[in-house]
């Protein structure tokens, strides 16, 4: 079959699902929900073994984490919002907010996130009484395909409609690129080149931007806490997250004390930059990331530039040459960081700012520190989605239980990132509302004067 019919077939399959689910109460629409991601949740160890296997990429156990806890924090995050039918009213404004579907989203999944991407989209999808159709990435077909599986004997088991989540189970790029064009809604999730095939669809498109997180440390803090949470942030999944800390930007003064909490907490530290260049030259090839390096060990890293480091080593630290070109300074999505000094909360704010702009403008940044006036001026100056403030980035942003950011797997980073939204995808952006206005009799109306005065 052609990749045309191939996308009529599931399309018309996903249409008739929906339509079913259209007439659904919101209890109903919750218990498939919940029933979604609690099959995620109690077969998390499975899908993480899967997914390691499959794409070669990231660790069992955090994996496990990822699975159990994003399904527990997006269904907690879930279970009490309304989603059908009348869904708010504000009585000072005379407006009744009706929510209605939006019909079949096109959920593109990543090799690095091929489980919750698709765990994640699918529940905001039916908690929006829509239907999905999840595009995997070739490298992790066979496990996105299993989570897919799951999800769906879940709704069957309480009688929901069929074919409500599908999955494609031969990905290519031009069948990927059929379902874009022809579903109501796409969330794309991955590199780049998928992402502008989204927003060139021709439907309404979620994308998402390169990460490049920048951790500054500021001065007064515990940096041993401070040097555990990074560590953490860098090394979480073999750090193929995009919200994986990047760059650690230290003052100078305290240099040397930031680099022992470091250490102490297993990071090794190298400053000679013609082993830096080992490096630099085994990580990026023609200026993009080698994706032989993504994931991985950090002895695989070692290995593949001839460097010996410590087998206990948790996470690479690399003094960076301070130049504008300074191809470290860009996304590593590998348990590498690159290493900054500052004089001042302004230059250290300027070096995050650059690196940004160099790669990861829009996306999302850290800062350690007690100091609400350099927090606040950091949050103001960088152009960034969201600021974490002493967590480890990757496992704050996305949202948690713990923290006010929407629990997604799907991080826009705005116009910055030359995505539609600077927040976290959640399900209101899987509906469309309907708003209700009445005439507000006793309601003052205001001179000309009073306006323009």
């Amino acid at each position: 079959m052609s990749e045309t019919a191939i996308m009529k077939e599931m399309m018309e399959k996903a249409r008739v699902a929906q339509q079913a689910l259209e007439a659904y109460d919101q209890a109903g629409v919750d218990a498939l929900v919940r029933a979604i991601g609690k099959a995620i949740y109690d077969n998390g160890e499975e899908l993480a073994k899967d997914a390691v296997d499959e794409s070669r990429m990231g660790d069992y156990e955090d994996k496990i984490l990822k699975n159990k806890g994003k399904a527990k924090a997006i269904w907690n995050h879930l279970k009490d919002k309304k989603s059908v039918g009348i869904i708010d009213r504000d009585e000072e404004k005379g407006l009744i907010y009706v929510a209605k579907p939006k019909g079949v989203i096109a959920c593109v999944a990543p090799t690095t996130n091929p489980t919750i991407t698709a765990m994640c989209n699918a529940m905001f999808a039916i908690k929006g009484r829509n239907a999905a159709i999840v595009a995997p990435h070739p490298r992790a077909k066979a496990v996105t395909i299993k989570t897919c599986r799951y999800m769906s004997d879940a709704i069957a088991e309480l009688g929901g409609p069929d074919n409500l989540i599908q999955c494609i189970e031969e990905p290519s790029i031009p069948l990927t690129t059929e379902l874009m064009k022809t579903a109501d809604v796409v969330v794309a999730t991955g590199g780049p080149a998928m992402v502008t095939s989204a927003y060139s669809s021709g439907k309404p498109s979620y994308g998402v931007g390169p990460g490049n997180s920048q951790a500054v440390v500021d001065r007064g803090i515990d940096y041993n806490t401070a040097a555990q949470k990074i560590i953490r942030g860098r090394t979480f999944d073999k750090g193929i997250l995009c919200t994986g800390d990047q760059s650690v930007i230290a003052p100078a003064d305290e240099f040397d004390k930031v680099m022992d909490a470091l250490k102490a907490n297993g990071a090794y530290y190298i400053e000679d930059q013609a082993i830096v260049d080992k490096f630099r030259t085994a990580l990026f090839k023609d200026g993009h990331i080698n994706v032989e390096a993504v994931g991985r060990s950090v002895q695989v890293l070692a290995e593949m530039a001839g460097v010996d480091v410590p087998e206990d080593t948790k996470a690479i630290l690399l003094r960076s040459n301070d130049k504008d070109d300074d191809v470290l300074r860009k996304e590593k999505m590998c348990m590498v960081m690159v290493v900054f000094k500052y004089d001042t909360m302004e230059e250290a704010i300027a070096i995050a700012k650059k690196n940004l702009l160099i790669e990861g403008a829009g996306h999302s940044s850290v800062i350690h520190s007690d100091n609400m006036e350099h927090i606040e001026a950091m949050g103001i100056a960088l152009p960034i989605s969201r600021l974490a403030i002493n967590e480890p980035c990757s496992l704050s942003v996305g949202g948690s239980l713990v923290n006010g950011f929407a629990p997604t797997s799907t991080m826009g980073c705005g116009s910055w990132g030359n995505n539609s939204i600077s927040e976290n995808l959640d399900y209101h952006h899987l509906i469309n509302i309907s708003r209700l206005g009445f005439t507000l009799k006793d309601k003052p109306i205001p001179t000309d004067e009073e306006i323009w005065g």
